[in-house]
């Protein structure tokens, strides 16, 4: 039985898991973006996403905390400058895990794991390239229509019943 055994040991021990996991996230804020097996990556969330939440806040106390984990100190500034900045109003979900294909020597289960804030594709910036977009069609854009009045009287028509009858674009017109 496995009670209490929730930690991913990735096959390693404890001293070798955390220092894999640490230059995992080094790697992960310098580059805002890493490939990785997905066993790797699943645990590399669980380890880095409560280092960005202490990045939220700018103190010692925060900055020596997450220091004592990377021991990193451009991980560090990159850390608490660019990435505390983007995710100040973000609640948590920081990262994104992307499957990939297998890889080829042993066919390992791949992942790319990524900061969600950072990605130009996925992200808020993809809005507001949407609005910029210009329509390509041959028809204008459509124009908005007021709705009549509710006093104005509503014709009751038959389609069907007509006074006149107008020439078709098949038809030629009698003079």
């Amino acid at each position: 039985m496995r009670h209490g055994d929730k930690i991913k040991n990735l096959s390693r021990t404890y001293e070798h898991r955390a220092a894999l996991l640490s230059n995992l996230t080094c790697q992960l804020i310098e580059h805002k973006r890493i490939t990785t097996t997905l066993a790797k990556a699943k645990s590399l969330r669980v380890y880095a996403e409560p280092i960005i939440t202490r990045s939220k806040e700018d103190s010692m106390h925060n900055r020596r905390t997450v220091f004592a984990k990377l021991q990193d100190k451009e991980a560090i500034k990159e850390l608490f400058g660019v990435i505390g900045d983007k995710v100040a109003d973000r609640p948590g979900g920081y990262t994104r895990i992307i499957k990939l294909p297998r890889r080829m020597g042993d066919a390992s289960d791949m992942a790319m794991i990524e900061l969600v804030d950072f990605n130009t594709i996925y992200g808020r910036d993809q809005e507001a390239a949407a609005a910029k977009k210009t329509r390509r069609g041959r028809k204008g854009p459509k124009k908005a229509t007021t709705a009549p009045a509710a006093a104005a009287p509503v014709a009751d028509v038959n389609p069907q019943i007509t006074d006149a009858v107008e020439p078709t674009a098949t038809e030629e017109p009698t003079a």
